[in-house]
């Protein structure tokens, strides 16, 4: 649930005019500080004035002190904020990364293995099994320790960074701060173990700590609701959210891919199955709608690419982050982990996934060539997006914008 909550807030600018404020606050990003700082409040003044905030939600003045003195924001976060991939790839892209050859052979065997969880889960909430496995997996890695070590940050510089400087939802994460301090107050979590994105999201399916400390249940009854280690917790507090905040309807399927007649358009019109299949939408494996009398809105997300028929439990995962690149990665992971097909025709400008080979020898031939990837296990990293991206610029391939894929591949192959 990384940045899940999509509201802001505007920061009090003192005796500042606006304008000023915001120049001030640009100078201080560029420089790594926060604005905050910039607007004459420095960090160790804001922590001693926040205490109250704290200790007025029942965090004692010991596990403050223990959490927040000597901490060090980490001003790092600003730019994250600024550049999530929901909103800078493309959607192929961004459903090619993530709906990847590795996600959808690991996504099996997890279902294997997990197969009564997942089958408690479904009858206690009703959430499919697909659907939380596609969460799991684009979410974490399926809780892969390389991920928790490689690419999580202690999350308390973290927010207390963007509590302290970020103006746009400076309210936001404030709360956030104080719930993650409740839940060391609860004993719940350490300071040290809560580790996750530049956001605040933590363990198998990134949980704000909003959620985690609202929505999650010790479901493998260990005395305690942690969203690290194993993943009854995680999952289960995952399925309740999606029932409760989300209005999962138990038993439908989230929507189907379909060819779009000439000249239909996205919409917000909700129409029956049986009513979009007499308008001359198919599905393009020719199978019928399961369920007719069920209703769905038309998504074309590019003209001239796949159209999406797209029901109430594609809105309910949307819930868990408003965007529909995210969620629409979330549902395909979860159909292509049970066999379902790739998303046809291709998108305008697209290409297909690279399959888990490909993408090995792509990190094979970079490294070879001078451009480290960190290892060549098939999975695409930051290490991998850098090295893919310095080779793009020394042979001028355009755009340059990091991504492994099959053009990419045929380029490295023509430089030997």
């Amino acid at each position: 649930m990384q940045g899940s909550d999509p509201t802001t807030s505007a920061a009090g600018t003192s005796d500042l005019s606006r304008r000023a404020w915001l120049q001030l606050a640009a100078a201080a990003l560029a420089m790594g500080a926060g604005p905050a700082e910039a607007a004459g409040t420095p960090f160790p003044q804001w922590v001693d004035t926040f205490k109250s905030r704290a200790l007025a939600r029942g965090v004692s003045e010991a596990t403050y002190t223990r959490v927040m003195r000597g901490l060090k924001p980490d001003t790092s976060v600003y730019a994250l904020d600024r550049s999530q991939p929901e909103f800078t790839e493309t959607l192929w892209q961004y459903l090619n990364r993530r709906v990847s050859d590795w996600r959808i052979t690991e996504g099996r065997d997890k279902a294997k293995d997990n197969d009564a969880l997942l089958k408690r889960i479904e009858q206690d909430f009703g959430v499919a099994p697909p659907v939380m496995l596609g969460i799991w997996g684009v979410e974490s890695a399926y809780g892969d320790p390389y991920v928790q070590k490689n690419h999580m940050r202690p999350i308390f510089p973290a927010l207390a960074a963007l509590a302290w400087g970020e103006p746009r939802r400076r309210r936001y994460w404030e709360q956030e701060l104080l719930n993650a301090l409740v839940i060391v107050e609860r004993g719940w979590g350490t300071p040290d173990e809560m580790r996750g994105s530049w956001a605040g999201a933590m363990g198998h399916t990134q949980w704000m700590p909003e959620v985690w400390l609202n929505m999650g249940m010790d479901y493998d009854r260990d005395g305690k609701v942690s969203p690290f280690g194993r993943p009854d917790d995680a999952l289960a507090s995952t399925a309740r959210y999606l029932m409760n905040r989300g209005k999962y309807r138990r038993g439908e399927h989230w929507g189907y891919e379909v060819r779009v007649p000439k000249g239909a358009k996205s919409g917000n019109a909700s129409r029956k199955y049986e009513a979009w299949s007499k308008a001359g939408f198919t599905r393009p494996d020719g199978q019928p709608f399961p369920q007719p009398g069920a209703t769905a809105k038309l998504w074309v997300p590019q003209p001239g690419g796949p159209g999406f028929l797209l029901g109430p439990n594609f809105y309910a995962v949307r819930s868990y982050n408003p965007s529909m690149n995210y969620t629409l990665a979330i549902v395909h992971l979860g159909d292509r982990i049970m066999g379902g097909p790739e998303v046809a025709p291709k998108f305008p400008g697209g290409e297909r996934a690279p399959t888990l080979a490909e993408i090995q020898e792509t990190q094979r031939r970079l490294t070879a060539a001078g451009f480290d990837t960190g290892g060549s296990d098939g999975r695409v990293g930051n290490d991998t997006m850098r090295a893919v991206v310095n080779f793009q610029r020394k042979i001028g391939m355009q755009p340059a914008d990091g991504y492994p894929g099959v053009r990419l591949l045929a380029r490295l192959r023509e430089a030997r």
